[in-house]
């Protein structure tokens, strides 16, 4: 009887949640023909939405974002066509059930949801048609040959890949059957993105692309497609800030900012940045809805007193996946493992060193755990015979802040407690392309050899000096990551009450949608009629 209760009280409140999506794109769509707050030359062509990797039922953050700048951009007089999937593809990247790796996708849920989304707004469906000679030619081909493989000058192999790991939760992939499989079928419906995105483009000719994130298969295609015939792309992730979004012209998962030069944190900025820092280093945040820490502990007593057993001690921070396996990722070592195979071979030169390799909180997350996970390399490894390596694992509630203190320098990959250790002014040895080293802000050395070679010289140093623009620069990354670049939508949208991560719409009247009421929307219009970066202006700070 309570299974059946919680089970009515989900659909009562999904129903809820789909009605206030119906009202609005009604309202939208309803007020959209009257004056809008540009130009009839500046509307001009239409502007196409695609994210069909943000979510099968429910209402993801992403999915809200798109929704709301879509919704905005119509009420400002600019045309929009959303590019929706009604079973377009054999696979999709959500509907892929790593349980079953031969599962079809759960098309009729997706879809459903879809006519809640897209009941009133103009949207330009597309379906799945199989290519017999594209699949003929996929037949047989190895795991390394998939990922190389070229159809028609389109690099579909490529623009699969990020999403097989995501997928499967592991870099290194297996040559098996069932992998090669899904491998076969993720191609043939990029192919299938590929032919009806074309389509639309040419029939209509659009100012700009909008999609999410830009790295699963479906958007990395219709990105790809895009850019081939000049257009301008941009992709959109969720904003460092609860319930805001970065939107960006370059690789939303790369978060690329051009931070001016002149750009120096005055006194208000810096009292604004240091109390977001107090509740983060307690570990009072979320990230797209997830608070990875409900609580976190000091040190303990053990690790104290193995600590004082070593001169010195080195954190090492490890990542998840999905965000080391991103191409724009590697550019110093090809993986995050074999960074920690060198890290390995220093450890064991260096015994008087206690090394602590920390696993990600990310990485045993329900229904996302890692298939290739940090600690599975450390036991495959046998490193708990090591002396001097200490593991953590990702479900340890240790405090990162408390070792980073005690540490001689810091080892990251391109994890973002890189920034936080550089902010609290601990020396950062980088081995992975991240957000934060877009500017001075680590020691970031760009061959393996150089960093082997850096990480000896800090450990036989006396003291390490650590540039003063280091902190400096991280705090104004920082800042602009979380006022500047998080565009806010708090005033849209609010959990949904079922699922992390996913939200419900508020109670708002449509004209808050209007870039004179609402910041966001604002930035929007003038990024995409412009061209210009999606940045808050001072006034927004307030």
């Amino acid at each position: 009887m309570n299974n059946l209760l919680k089970s009515t009280r989900i659909r009562w409140k999904r129903w809820q949640v789909n009605r206030g999506i119906w009202q609005l794109t009604r309202q939208v769509t309803r007020h959209s023909a009257l004056k809008g707050s540009v130009s009839t030359a500046q509307a001009g062509q239409p502007v196409v939405f695609f994210n069909a990797s943000t979510r099968l039922v429910g209402m993801s953050q992403n999915a809200g974002f798109a929704l709301l700048a879509a919704a905005g951009l119509q009420l400002a007089g600019i045309p929009v066509v959303y590019f929706t999937c009604q079973a377009g593809m054999r696979r999709c990247v959500l509907g892929t059930r790593t349980d079953d790796l031969h599962a079809k996708p759960p098309c009729q849920a997706c879809m459903r949801q879809s006519r809640w989304l897209f009941a009133h707004a103009p949207a330009v469906d597309f379906r799945y048609q199989e290519d017999p000679r594209l699949k003929a030619g996929l037949a047989g081909l190895s795991l390394d040959a998939l990922s190389a493989f070229n159809y028609q000058n389109q690099p579909l192999g490529e623009l699969v890949l990020p999403s097989m790991r995501w997928v499967l939760r592991r870099h290194h992939l297996n040559d098996d059957e069932p992998t090669r499989q899904l491998y076969c079928d993720y191609i043939l419906s990029a192919w299938r993105v590929s032919q009806e995105f074309s389509a639309l483009i040419d029939r209509i000719t659009p100012r700009a692309v909008v999609v999410f994130n830009g790295m699963f298969f479906p958007e990395a295609t219709a990105r790809w497609v895009a850019e081939q015939r000049g257009l301008r792309v941009i992709t959109h992730e969720v904003g460092l800030q609860p319930l805001t979004a970065f939107f960006t012209y370059g690789q939303a998962t790369a978060y690329p900012l051009d931070i001016p030069d002149e750009f120096q944190l005055d006194d208000a900025q810096n009292a604004r940045l240091d109390a977001y820092l107090e509740k983060r280093f307690q570990g009072k945040f979320s990230m797209a809805g997830i608070q990875f820490w409900q609580s976190m502990s000091g040190l303990g007593e053990g690790l104290l007193h193995k600590i004082a057993q070593f001169n010195q001690v080195v954190p090492v921070f490890t990542n998840v996946i999905f965000d080391t396996s991103q191409p724009h990722s590697n550019v110093v070592f090809p993986h995050m493992f074999a960074w920690l195979d060198l890290v390995v071979q220093i450890a064991r030169r260096n015994r008087q060193t206690l090394f602590v390799l920390r696993a990600h909180p990310d990485e045993n997350r329900l229904w996302k755990e890692s298939r290739e996970s940090v600690a599975q390399w450390f036991r495959e490894n046998r490193l708990e015979t090591e002396s001097n390596l200490l593991f953590v694992e990702a479900d340890q509630p240790l405090s990162s802040y408390e070792l980073i203190q005690r540490a001689k320098f810091v080892m990251v990959y391109n994890s973002t407690i890189g920034l936080e250790a550089s902010l609290m002014g601990a020396a950062v040895l980088c081995a992975g392309r991240a957000r934060f080293t877009q500017l001075p802000t680590v020691f970031f050395p760009q061959t393996p050899q150089a960093f082997q070679v850096m990480a000896e010289q800090f450990l036989h140093a006396d003291a390490i000096e650590v540039p003063q623009e280091f902190k400096r620069n991280a705090r104004r990354f920082l800042y602009y990551q979380l006022f500047r670049s998080s565009l806010p939508f708090d005033t849209f949208l609010q959990p949904d009450g079922i699922w992390p991560g996913f939200v419900r719409l508020r109670r708002f009247d449509w004209q808050a949608l209007t870039i004179q009421r609402s910041p966001a929307h604002a930035v929007l219009l003038e990024g995409i009629l412009e061209g210009v970066d999606f940045i808050l202006p001072q006034a927004g700070e307030e």
